[in-house]
């Protein structure tokens, strides 16, 4: 995935203040061979303005990158994955154990993505689904080689895109928030005849968020600095990867905590200097682990350039991978910050 898609977006032990915890997908997310039972067919769901009918549960499922791996893993934690034909998600490490292995292992259509490492038009056709999902509005952009919706009507197949990213050019419309995880699965869980499910796992994410933020919310918010190091180390010493407006900001207040360089113009990631970063207090430091062979190397670089830092005086950081997105996994995200920032609430 090319640096572009993965800036673009609306998963491996997790380390946090010396401290690793691995969690491990639910025995209730394997494919069950029958459903909840639970949709009434047709059933229509609005997405983007506009009302999609839905005769059966889909058969021949395809997923489209847009630099996401929210998506494909709500399948796979909804236990819905087998219906999907062609899967161009990857991110390689994940929040949950198992779950980047049951992505990989899932079928890619023999497509040859394009460019922008993404679905084309002709390959997404030829492979006749009855339901695309896209990350953003703009997968369904002509102007950039894909399949439009109109077009994909026409041959049958219906779409979907998180409800925050229908703009056709691909910003997000609205900063997300966990609700819009919520959200989500709700739908997958309509359209794959799995309510119950849905429901269920969103109120294990609901609970299980709910117990983390009652045990932080006495504490002084503490200020945590979220970048994917990756790509954070720009030019001239500035940091170009620095997370501003997302979900990740929800997740970050639900763990006790602040992200000083939250924006709410749309704005998602930001350049920040090393003079700002140096004048600004860092509590917690929050690295993204994208397919990166040394990442807690890639922490320690960060922490020992500002030892003026809390976070490097006491060596604080965190590794995430998936959990921080749209997705069903923001419970363990915000379980591992609240434990970066509180520690001694879950001593």
């Amino acid at each position: 995935m090319k640096r572009s898609a993965v800036l673009a977006l609306t998963v491996g032990a997790i380390t946090v203040a010396g401290c690793s915890t691995t969690v491990t997908e639910s025995a209730s997310t394997a494919p069950a061979a029958a459903t909840d039972g639970g949709t009434k067919y047709p059933v229509s769901v609005e997405n983007c303005d506009k009302s999609y009918t839905f005769t059966e549960a889909p058969k021949r499922v395809v997923v489209m990158n847009g630099g996401s791996v929210g998506e494909i893993s709500s399948l796979v934690a909804l236990g819905v994955a087998d219906r999907v034909i062609a899967n161009a998600q990857s991110y390689g490490f994940s929040d949950v154990s198992g779950r980047a292995e049951a992505i990989a292992a899932l079928p890619t259509g023999g497509i040859t993505p394009n460019n922008l490492q993404d679905i084309p038009r002709e390959a997404m056709l030829a492979q006749h689904p009855d339901l695309v999902i896209s990350t953003g509005g703009g997968g369904f952009s002509a102007d950039q080689g894909f399949a439009t919706r109109a077009e994909l009507s026409g041959a049958g197949a219906n779409t979907y895109v998180p409800r925050t990213n229908c703009a056709p050019t691909g910003a997000v419309s609205g900063m997300p928030t966990v609700e819009d995880s919520y959200a989500m699965l709700r739908d997958f869980g309509t359209i794959f005849d799995v309510p119950g499910r849905a429901e269920k796992l969103i109120e294990d994410i609901k609970r299980k968020i709910a117990e983390t933020s009652a045990r932080v919310a006495s504490q002084p918010k503490k200020n945590v600095l979220l970048i994917f190091p990756d790509m954070g180390m720009g030019d001239g010493g500035d940091f170009s990867a620095i997370a501003a407006g997302g979900i990740w900001n929800d997740v970050i207040e639900k763990a006790g905590a602040v992200n000083p360089f939250n924006r709410t113009d749309g704005t998602t990631f930001v350049t920040i200097s090393k003079e700002m970063l140096a004048i600004t207090p860092i509590d917690g430091l929050i690295v993204v682990n994208y397919r990166n062979r040394d990442i807690d190397g890639a922490a320690r670089r960060i922490l020992e350039q500002f030892p003026q830092w809390n976070a490097s005086k006491n060596s604080d950081y965190t590794v995430l991978s998936d959990s921080i997105y749209l997705g069903p996994s923001n419970n363990i995200a915000v379980d591992k910050i609240a434990r970066l920032v509180h520690p001694q609430q879950f001593s």
